[in-house]
């Protein structure tokens, strides 16, 4: 037994993980989760694609790559342990023109430096695989696969609750204190006060790393991820998924056609500039929001190196029929018809001061504070993995 206390700001999957590794590693302390929203997984988690990542994109020795195989491995098992709908689907990542194949082919030999189990294969497999798939040549993608993340969410919080700890929803941080004794304390509506306090607030992480007392490494930026749902009588066009080689010089993997655990079939998603950190859609706008990002000069040397990609993501997104035809790149029968409306995601994209995209996972520390600045894609997936890095840290706070 012990008289510790944390609190863990944030109720998505980092910081249901989070608090769930801590809740392990110290038997009969307060663990507190606080989430501004009324439920748990409303934004990131409950708005990504429920892809598992095998570990394929990522820089070799980057905390990306570790995190993912080992999140990966402790993913399948929490999923089986406690009945959380997956499926270790694979997927096939598809070369449509010669210009492409030596990014297939590098793409290959990063996968195979991070153990993951894959296969290039030629048209013919390819049609084996996804008979509506387009492409000269493809890698086959075993390690990949898809899961329910929101019901990971909620069998999270109830082990958490379970253990001795508490989940508080409507509960927005307003204020960080630490005190001279070393504990923190947590002001919203209801004062908290803990030993160590971990901030895992997503799109918000930078500004919460302003109220512990840290200037943040980086500052967030909103892109929106927008989706299409295949409508039922199409749903037989993928089996699996199926994505475009990706451009090594962007951060976003480009639309891709994905499998979803409730048997539909989601398309996308492209990335446009948000004018909201919460902004799923073209007409949500925070004023504060968008000065921050378009006033700061970080922003600004972004938009000038990447302007071209970006007005071609923002075309996709006013035109159906531009996002229809990136889909018929890799599933040529793909038309307007067969596609609706979905639910669009927000990323936080972490932005480095002088305009850098911080590509891996961020980490940044004060006396009793871990923050976690930077979590993207392929967080989820990692999020257990990265439970246990930031447990680390917490226990290095205490020592």
């Amino acid at each position: 037994m012990t008289d510790r206390s944390f609190v863990v700001i944030g109720g998505g999957i980092v910081g249901l993980s989070t608090a769930h590794r801590l809740a392990q590693r110290h038997p009969g302390a307060q663990v507190t989760v606080v989430e501004k929203e009324a439920e748990l997984a409303l934004h990131q988690t409950g708005r990504n694609s429920g892809v598992i990542h095998s570990g394929l994109y990522y820089v070799p020795g980057s905390m990306k790559a570790r995190t993912c195989r080992d999140g990966r491995a402790e993913l399948l098992e929490f999923a089986k342990e406690h009945g959380i709908a997956f499926d270790q689907c694979g997927k096939v990542v598809v070369a449509t023109t010669d210009d492409e194949l030596p990014r297939l082919d590098a793409l290959a030999e990063r996968g195979v430096a991070n153990g993951v189990s894959l296969v290039r294969i030629g048209p013919e497999r390819l049609r084996e695989i996804e008979p509506h798939a387009a492409g000269i040549a493809a890698l086959e993608v075993h390690d990949t696969g898809i899961v329910d993340y929101v019901a990971m969410c909620a069998k999270l919080a109830e082990l958490i609750v379970e253990a001795g700890g508490e989940i508080r929803t409507s509960a927005p941080v307003r204020d960080i204190r630490t005190s001279g004794a070393g504990s923190g304390g947590v002001a919203g509506d209801d004062e908290l006060t803990a030993d160590v306090i971990v901030n895992c607030a997503g799109l918000h992480s930078d500004r919460i790393t302003a109220l512990s007392g840290r200037e943040s490494p980086a500052a967030i930026v909103p892109f929106r991820g927008e989706y299409y749902e295949l409508v039922p009588e199409a749903r037989h066009l993928c089996r699996t998924l199926i994505y475009p080689v990706p451009d090594p010089a962007f951060p976003f993997l480009g639309v891709h056609v994905t499998k979803m655990v409730d048997g539909g079939v989601e398309c996308g998603p492209n990335a446009v500039l948000a004018l909201a950190r919460e902004g799923y859609r073209w007409r949500d706008i925070d004023r504060r929001d968008l000065w921050e990002v378009l006033s700061s000069p970080a922003f600004l040397k972004l938009a000038r190196k990447y302007w071209r990609t970006g007005r071609g993501e923002m075309w996709r997104s006013a035109s159906k029929g531009a996002f229809v035809k990136a889909l018929q790149r890799l599933v040529p029968e793909l038309e307007a018809k067969h596609l609706e409306a979905a639910p669009a995601g927000v990323r936080a994209q972490a932005l480095a001061p002088a305009g850098a995209l911080l590509d891996d996972f961020a980490v940044a520390e004060s006396d009793r504070v871990v923050n976690v600045v930077n979590a993207p894609s392929p967080a989820a997936t990692a999020a257990l993995a990265i439970g246990s890095i930031v447990a680390d840290r917490v226990d290095a706070r205490l020592a």
